[in-house]
């Protein structure tokens, strides 16, 4: 998508410095997906404390186990 910006110099030269690309588009498009990122790890963040995930891994392992040997006893496989 073309669009037209107002970006200062000083800042996109930071950017695409600090981004290390020559392109002006390159630089800005990963500043953008950087900026989403730390959006989105923010977010997580701010979730901790606030979920309760009750989880028993032991059970789930059983269950997968269990499963397993159904499968092998159905296709007439044995391990």
């Amino acid at each position: 998508m073309r669009a037209t910006l107002n970006i200062p110099d000083d800042l996109l030269s930071k950017v695409q410095e600090v981004t290390g690309e020559k392109s002006k588009t390159k630089a800005i498009t990963i500043a953008m997906q950087e900026f989403i990122r730390q959006k989105k790890i923010k977010e997580l963040i701010s979730l901790r404390g606030k979920i309760h995930i009750d989880y028993d891994w032991e059970k789930e392992e059983e269950l997968e186990m269990k499963t397993q040997k159904e499968r092998e006893r159905l296709h007439g496989r044995k391990k």
